[in-house]
Parts: C-alpha cells; sequence; structure tokens
C-alpha cells in the first residue's frame, strides 16, 4: 500500500493569523489549537484513517524563531470552484495576500504570497 498525502506543514511566525488567512481561501476550520500551533482541515472530511479514497490535507502552522528568508521550493496551487481566477485573485488580495513576482513570466496562473510571504498560484480553470 502506498502513502496517503494528509497533511502539509507550515513554519511561521504567527499560526493564529497564518491559519485564519488559510481558512478563508480554502474553506477549512480550525481542527486544533495549542500555544504556537494550529492545525485546519476541510469542515466536509470525517476524522479517521480509514477513510477510503482521497483526503483533502490537513494544513498546519508552527510557529519559529526564524523568518522566511528564500523563494519556497514547495508550494500551494488553488484553483477557483465558484468564480473566475481574477474574481478569485480579488477576494484573496482583500484577504491579505499580495502580487508576487518569481520570474514567471506570461503564464496563465496568478503568483501570490500569503500575509507571511509564502508563494502560491491561482490557477485559471475551474474545477469542481
Amino acid at each position: 500500500m502506498a502513502s496517503k498525502f494528509t497533511e502539509l506543514a507550515i513554519d511561521c511566525a504567527d499560526p493564529e493569523g497564518l491559519a485564519r488567512f488559510w481558512c478563508a481561501v480554502l474553506d477549512y476550520e480550525v481542527r486544533e489549537e495549542e500555544d504556537g500551533f494550529v492545525a485546519i482541515g476541510s469542515p466536509l472530511v470525517p476524522e479517521g484513517k480509514d477513510r477510503p479514497g482521497p483526503v483533502p490535507p490537513v494544513v498546519t502552522f508552527a510557529r519559529v524563531p526564524e523568518g522566511k528568508t528564500a523563494k519556497n521550493r514547495l508550494h500551494i496551487d488553488v484553483n477557483p470552484t465558484d468564480r473566475e481566477q481574477d474574481e478569485e485573485v480579488r477576494r484573496l488580495l482583500g484577504l491579505g495576500a499580495r502580487r508576487a513576482d518569481v520570474g514567471q513570466g506570461e503564464e496563465s496562473w496568478v503568483v501570490l504570497v500569503d500575509p507571511e510571504g509564502n508563494e502560491f498560484c491561482v490557477l485559471a480553470g475551474r474545477r469542481p
């Protein structure tokens, strides 16, 4: 049996603030919160290791003392499901994202950064 992708861990300065941002982006909710640590996940997926099929990953945020210093080597891509890309980009900018230029040139995706400077892409295609 292969492994399932179940969690993405993000180091940050403000776990609570970054968790609020990503909850709004992904329509997730807080699952666990401790001092310096927050885990968020989809409200549509029941907990349990025996759940068959794809599982939307939980995203965790842990406070670390050092700041981000370089371009991410791994990043999140998001795909708007109920609006067009430009509308989603405006919504995310309103939540606190900022535009970023990482040398992408003229591509179909838009590169943004979250409130702590982590790059992510907003894809053009709408998928349910």
